[in-house]
């Protein structure tokens, strides 16, 4: 029996390299705007509208702590992506259900973990720099729909993992 092809798998495989390069990128971004920011500082408080009766000392490291985390989070993405690409490449081979997959899940959902714990560090060193005079709103923080995601993560990981044992044992049977 012959599966239907799909078109998604090759635009998901399209769209996660494009998102490997643009992740690396960013990387790049932040890197440059962390140390042209600490190369600038004076320049850099007033492009970002530090009142001129704070101390710009605070917010300078505070803002750095948030951008280097933020770099943290670029090879965590990269090992994300990479993990993913694998993945459809087995879907588009028509082999889903190997272990490889429920262990490349399994270190997804790892990687997820630690990008909502840095989302939280990140949220909280904002949270600690902000104030009425400068207030700072980040995307980052604690996630209910982040949390989820780790935990889904994991349980598909035992899903695949489960599948793979399936099949190999009716692959015995046969």
């Amino acid at each position: 029996m012959t599966r239907p092809r799909s078109t998604v798998l090759p635009m998901a495989y399209i769209v996660l390299r494009i998102l490997i390069v643009l992740n690396l990128l960013y990387g790049v971004a932040i890197l440059g705007l962390v140390i042209f920011a600490n190369s600038n500082p004076t320049w850099f408080m007033k492009a970002i509208d530090v009142p001129s009766g704070m101390d710009p000392k605070p917010i300078m490291i505070g803002l750095t702590a948030i951008a280097t985390l933020g770099l943290l989070a670029v090879p965590l993405n990269y090992f994300i992506l990479t993990r993913l690409v694998r993945i459809v490449e087995t879907v588009s081979r028509g082999d889903p259900f190997v272990a490889a997959n429920a262990y490349r899940i399994n270190a997804i959902a790892w990687a997820l973990l630690a990008l909502q714990l840095l989302s939280m560090v990140i949220g909280t060193i904002g949270k600690a720099i902000a104030s009425k005079d400068f207030p700072l709103h980040l995307d980052a923080g604690f996630s209910v729909s982040g949390w989820l995601a780790v935990i889904l993560t994991f349980v598909l990981a035992r899903v695949f993992a489960e599948g793979t044992l399936m099949r190999e044992d009716l692959e015995g049977t046969v």
